[in-house]
């Protein structure tokens, strides 16, 4: 038990003793008093890291701002000034309305839109009509005419169905030598194997298009009396993909250098017989043209065991132009390495930060918060840039300089004012750490006209990548994995320039094997995407 002096006690006390024990007290609370704020800060760092955790397992993954409610700010001789949106369209001549009742929004009636849905659908007419005796019998004879038909349109499905195509070829031979010739005839996909084009072509919507493991596919066929094993499919893939898909993919890679803007990401993936300990990540790096580029859009997946920076050194090692990325710095060291190549970064990424940094602050006050009044900065970039998404470069680049080149500004110069004041080890520090390492990198959209805001079009691109890898987890095989690669680029590449991807991999596989004895890779060129002499029917509608 603590030892307690009485009142009485310390009037008998010596002076010099009494001072000296104050000093000791004194010195006793400070020591406590820095011990109290060391486990405040570890207290609300652990508190934010839990707030955070939850919010990423049972919150909504939407990183929108609710608040519409538009707040700008500007640089004045280093200073910043904020004034909200009222201020800004203020008008103290405007006329008062003579009503403040809602007006509600009408939207316009779309004309047609049944027909534009059923349009380019073939339209099998079944007829109706009543034979002469009977409308005799209702009208009396001659006491009708026939008006335009009533048209009553209706969908109709037909299940999938599984037929076997026999090859009769005929085979002849030579009476005088015995030579033995056979009529012309298409080659066997795969020597041996039973697969054709359209099987394989479903099997590759199945599963790369829809993202529908092999086992499920194994059993839809089966329903249809077709036995094959998903060993089989899985076999069928890699082959097809290595030998012909294979082609296609090449020839799109060196087409990508052709861009000047080009966007790169990368995702974990586990691959089951890879020779390391099971669990070990491997991963898939996707690089895809500009989004900005409307047409001609490419994406292309490459498999690596690694994370290393050797791998996007070594498939952007003849490129020369702009590469949109995250903020990892593998691609900032190639940067420095490559005199061709410019790294741009991405404003998702920092306003992501600062949303986790808001969603840790308590609901009540985060309209206060600083990770608040930066998103809502962030915010007034992003209303700007939107409003430049139809322009040509030249032109976006002029009002990029002119309306958000001030705003971005603005923000580096109030985030560099209020760093030192920032609380290491939080949220809001990790979110000023990043955007101000990463100033470099997001002003180069505000240099280039084409290269666009973020990267949100590669995390777009992955996603196909990603949803399928929830449903099957893991590839199995290196060679799976590189097929993989291979197929989900060509997929994601036909969506993303409008085509039908069943029809377009139906094409491939039946024209790609026509060619494999040619030197010249010239006749890729029909087969690409954005051909206009690709069949008609593989474009969508």
């Amino acid at each position: 038990m603590a030892f307690k002096f009485t009142e009485e006690q310390l009037n008998t006390l010596d002076k010099s003793f009494v001072v000296e024990l104050f000093l000791q007290l004194q010195e006793q609370n400070d020591k406590l008093s820095d011990e109290i704020q060391d486990l405040n800060k570890k207290l609300e760092l652990l508190i934010e890291q839990v707030t955070l955790s939850n919010k990423n397992r049972f919150g909504r993954s939407s990183e929108k701002l609710d608040d519409h409610d538009q707040i700008c700010f500007m640089e004045v001789d280093g200073n910043i000034i904020f004034f909200n949106e009222a201020e800004a369209v203020s008008d103290l001549n405007a006329e008062e309305p003579e009503s403040l009742e809602a007006r509600p929004a009408r939207k316009p009636k779309t004309v047609g839109k049944k027909e534009t849905d059923l349009s380019g659908l073939s339209v099998n007419i079944i007829p109706h009509y009543m034979s002469e005796d009977e409308l005799n019998v209702e009208f009396g004879k001659n006491g009708w005419k026939q008006l335009p038909d009533a048209i009553a349109k209706r969908y109709r499905f037909i299940p999938a169905k599984v037929e076997v195509d026999e090859h009769h070829v005929g085979v002849y031979v030579s009476k005088e030598d015995g030579r033995i010739i056979k009529a012309p005839h298409p080659r066997a996909l795969l020597h041996g194997s039973l697969v054709s084009p359209t099987i394989a072509a479903a099997i590759i919507n199945g599963k790369y298009v829809n993202a529908v493991p092999l086992y499920r596919l194994e059993q839809e066929f089966s329903r249809y009396g077709l036995s094959i094993t998903r060993q089989n499919m899985a076999n069928w893939m890699i082959r097809l993909g290595e030998t012909y898909l294979a082609v296609l993919y090449d020839y799109l890679h060196q087409k990508l250098y052709d861009y000047h803007v080009i966007q790169a990401d990368e995702t974990p993936v586990l691959v089951n017989k890879d020779g390391r300990t099971a669990g070990s990540k491997s991963y898939m790096w996707v690089y895809r043209s500009g989004h900005l580029y409307e047409d001609k859009q490419i994406i292309l997946y490459d498999y690596h065991k690694t994370r290393n920076s050797s791998h996007p050194k070594e498939f952007l090692k003849d490129y020369s132009g702009v590469c949109v990325t995250d903020g990892y710095q593998v691609y900032h060291k190639i940067e420095k390495e490559q005199e061709t190549l410019r790294i741009a970064g991405c404003w998702v990424h920092a306003r992501r930060k600062f949303d986790e940094a808001m969603n840790v602050v308590p609901e009540e006050q985060r309209n206060k918060s600083n990770a608040y009044l930066v998103m809502k900065q962030i915010q007034a970039v992003y209303r700007e840039e939107d409003k430049l998404k139809e322009l040509p470069s030249d032109e976006r680049l002029m009002q990029r300089q002119l309306v958000i080149k001030p705003l971005v500004d603005a923000l580096f110069v109030y985030l560099k004012k209020m760093e030192p004041s920032i609380l290491f080890g939080g949220q809001l520090r990790k979110a000023y750490t990043y955007i101000l390492n990463q100033e470099k990198y997001l002003r180069v959209f505000l240099e280039d006209g084409e290269v666009p805001i973020d990267n949100n079009a590669s995390e777009r691109a992955i996603r196909g990548f990603c949803i399928g890898k929830k449903n099957w987890q893991m590839i199995d095989t290196i060679h799976g994995a590189h097929a993989s690669a291979i197929i989900y680029s060509i997929a994601e590449t036909a969506k993303a320039n409008n085509l039908k991807p069943y029809d377009y991999f139906l094409y491939l596989l039946e024209e790609i094997p026509k060619h494999m004895d040619d030197t010249n890779r010239s006749f890729l060129e029909d087969l690409l995407p954005w051909s206009p002499n690709l069949p008609e029917g593989i474009k969508k509608n």
